[in-house]
């Protein structure tokens, strides 16, 4: 166990945890805006659904269910324009995190083959590649990467954590790019419905991939959207190629979505509306938080998209989270995200409404 856990950097929220204290120290309590938990309530019909399925006592199937396939592909095409998307097309995953983690791994990576990711990028990207032994590489434009022994590129667009999206000609490229050098393309899409100054495109739109899944794959999660971070409901879709192994793999490896989760999950995709609603709140909120972060001497740099706002006062990360702990408010430090993080911060409006205002008006007195 060791060596497998040695291979690990420390994780990296247990650093936060003395800023935490201070905050919470606060006579008016601590705002949270580190995590981007989502806090508002699982919409009824998604609830509805769980508690329908509550009496599942079989096994559920790792593929999921044909009405969670039909709800997939039906949504993959409705909402992000993919065409003639099938059942082969797509696998339920246990939340997007144990897909990132594990991927390297399921793919039969090791030493001597390299992942990359973005500079500034989600931690797990890094920590797949280490559990798989493989080497692992940062980049600003993947296509200034060197191809050989490069085995899986990692794409995050929108952004965790700095909200970026990258336009419709870039991911173009970059998906050409990678079939040029027969490097397996990975895009992390959580955020994708969650657009404000940008409209995000999938790797998986047709405009992009040119009509073929071939060598591409993109990750999706119901987490942000619907609220169901606690429910781990999210799926990966595209080459067929890839996805008809990793099948085989997670079959034996037992890494299946609860019979309950997967029927909530359909009622999740297949509607919109509630989508909607959770977007008009994140949208308040974020407009109140970046105003009085303005307000407060922050520049805010990319943010046109995803539940964070990537925030600078040109100084040291830990200077400024320190700061925001005695106001009672906790952010993440941008050196969590990597090296070129460290001197923002990355603060998300997944709050409540009534510790939004609380932290604003802090910010702004």
């Amino acid at each position: 166990m060791s060596a497998v856990s040695d291979r690990l950097p420390t994780f990296p929220w247990d650093k936060l945890e003395p800023y935490k204290k201070t905050a919470a120290a606060h006579p008016d309590g601590i705002v949270d805006l580190s995590v981007g938990t989502p806090v508002d309530p699982v919409p009824e019909l998604i609830q509805k659904a769980l508690v329908d399925a509550a009496d599942s006592p079989g096994y559920p199937t790792v593929w999921g269910t044909p009405a969670l396939r039909d709800a997939i592909t039906g949504w993959l095409e409705r909402r992000l324009g993919a065409r003639e998307v099938t059942h082969r097309h797509v696998l339920p995953i246990v939340g997007s995190k144990e897909l990132v983690a594990w991927l390297p791994t399921q793919l039969g990576l090791g030493p001597g083959d390299k992942v990359a990711y973005p500079r500034l990028a989600y931690p797990t990207y890094e920590v797949g590649a280490r559990l798989a032994r493989a080497d692992y590489e940062v980049y600003d434009d993947p296509r200034d990467l060197d191809p050989a022994n490069l085995k899986l590129l990692w794409l995050n667009s929108p952004s965790n954590p700095t909200g970026k999206v990258l336009a419709k000609d870039e991911l173009t490229g970059i998906v050409a790019w990678a079939r040029e050098h027969g490097v397996l393309l990975v895009s992390d899409e959580c955020y994708l419905e969650l657009g404000w100054e940008a409209d995000p495109v999938s790797v998986l739109h047709p405009d992009v991939n040119g009509g073929s899944y071939d060598g591409i794959l993109a990750v999706h999660s119901l987490s942000k959207r619907s609220n169901l971070a606690g429910y781990r409901a999210a799926f990966v879709a595209g080459d067929p190629a890839v996805l008809g192994p990793l099948l085989e793999i997670r079959k034996h490896g037992g890494m299946m979505t609860s019979a309950p989760t997967q029927a909530a999950a359909v009622a999740a995709l297949g509607d919109d509306e509630h989508v909607h609603v959770q977007r008009e709140r994140y949208a308040a909120r974020r407009t109140l938080l970046r105003e009085a972060l303005l307000h407060h001497g922050f520049r805010i740099e990319h943010s046109e998209a995803s539940l964070y706002l990537w925030a600078t006062r040109d100084e040291s990360c830990w200077t400024t989270v320190s700061h925001l702990a005695d106001l009672g408010i906790l952010v993440a430090p941008g050196d969590f995200y990597g090296e070129a993080g460290k001197n923002f911060v990355r603060v998300a409006f997944t709050a409540t409404d009534e510790r939004v205002r609380t932290a604003a008006a802090r910010l702004t007195r």
